[in-house]
């Protein structure tokens, strides 16, 4: 990455090819952005310590008032803009000089990492099948049909495959990924080592369970279940801490224990715990009974940050007080919105959702999955 300064020269050295008026419009235009940023960062800066000093409250028991939110919205730029002919040229200009974006993982890198670190290659299943596995498996826990097909209904737009990356298109495979999200509750790969962390035991013991009852399968599962020893091993040998969790999903070690999302067997588990941690929450915080919207909240923003946001002092302000600039500025339901509004945005892209064919195969499956279990009673 090119160092502040060399940018700026060959800024400079680009600039110099425009005429007279067209650097006297530039030059206004990038002395107002930059007064604009300033006044951005301060903002967030504000929101940082505002946020700080409230988890401090809310750790201690103490109340939190209206003055531990920032009540406005991030500032919009209100300064000259380019005329279109400068703006072409300032776009190239930007795109010559600025260091390219760090790259996002691909679906295709989790499962070579997978392969290459552990050996491993996901047992791939029907869509039907994995979407029947899930709802058992969400049943199992105490999950309604209306939570898990209303948040996969959301994150995927409800035609979502199991193997679905965020900002990939599951009916063309077109598009470009803006995060390692995968599957029906679209896990970060840091989630899926935090959860292979913290419940990895019980699913290796589960496989060999499976093994001693299945013998057409036993080799397949023992296999199975020897390679997450292997990523359990790895994942436990940083702290058991988010930051830590993110950067180590980063590694091929990390990245590689991502590819359980997409097996037949451990998929569903894995994900459909992530659910239930939402869940449990929530009877923590006093909700045991959340709305699929108020899961989706927090599956969205973070359990604890999900819970805060729906306490009556929150449901006004700012989702800015809630999301990190770069999770607000990426994701378009949230920004220009109050807590409150953005629970009833959320409702209504679930509601619209909920019609699309995959979001339709997942109720009716869940439906079986509902028969199925009240027949064995």
């Amino acid at each position: 990455m090119p160092a502040a300064a060399d940018r700026e020269q060959a800024i400079k050295t680009l600039i110099e090819r425009l005429d007279a008026r067209q650097k006297s419009e530039l030059a206004a235009y990038r002395a107002a952005r930059v007064k604009h940023d300033a006044a951005l960062a301060a903002y967030w800066s504000n929101v940082g310590e505002r946020r700080s000093e409230r988890r401090r409250k809310i750790r201690a028991g103490e109340p939190v008032g209206p003055a531990d939110y920032v009540q406005t919205f991030p500032p919009e730029y209100t300064g000259p803009k380019l005329s279109p002919a400068v703006a072409r040229i300032w776009a190239e200009i930007e795109r010559e000089t600025q260091p390219p974006p760090a790259p996002i993982p691909t679906i295709e890198d989790v499962l070579a990492s997978a392969k290459a670190v552990y050996g491993f290659v996901p047992e791939r299943i029907s869509e039907r099948e994995f979407k029947w596995r899930y709802a058992l498996e969400a049943l199992a826990h105490g999950l309604s049909k209306e939570q898990v097909v209303r948040i996969y209904a959301l994150e995927t737009g409800g035609q979502g495959t199991y193997d679905m990356q965020a900002g990939i298109n599951p009916v063309t495979g077109r598009g470009t990924p803006i995060s390692t999200a995968l599957g029906y509750a679209q896990l970060l790969h840091a989630n899926s080592v935090n959860e292979l962390v913290n419940h990895g035991a019980s699913f290796i013991s589960r496989l060999e369970t499976m093994a001693n009852a299945e013998p057409q399968r036993a080799a397949v599962l023992r296999a199975k279940a020897k390679v997450l020893r292997s990523m359990l091993q790895n994942a436990r040998s940083v702290p058991n801490d988010w930051y830590e969790h993110m950067r180590f999903a980063g590694t091929p070690k990390g990245l590689g224990i991502h590819a359980l999302n997409i097996d037949g067997d451990v998929g569903p588990w894995l994900q459909v715990i992530k659910l239930k941690g939402i869940k449990e929450v929530g009877e923590r915080g006093g909700r045991p009974q959340l709305a699929p919207v108020e899961m989706e909240l927090m599956n969205l923003a973070g359990p604890s940050t999900g819970l805060e946001m729906m306490l009556p002092i929150a449901r006004n302000m700012p989702t800015s007080n809630f999301f990190s600039r770069q999770g607000y500025g990426r994701n378009t339901i949230v920004r220009g919105r109050t807590a409150g509004e953005l629970l009833v945005a959320l409702d209504k892209r679930m509601d619209e959702n909920e019609k699309k064919p995959g979001a339709v195969e997942f109720a009716a499956v869940f439906d079986e999955a509902q028969q199925q279990r009240q027949a064995r009673r």
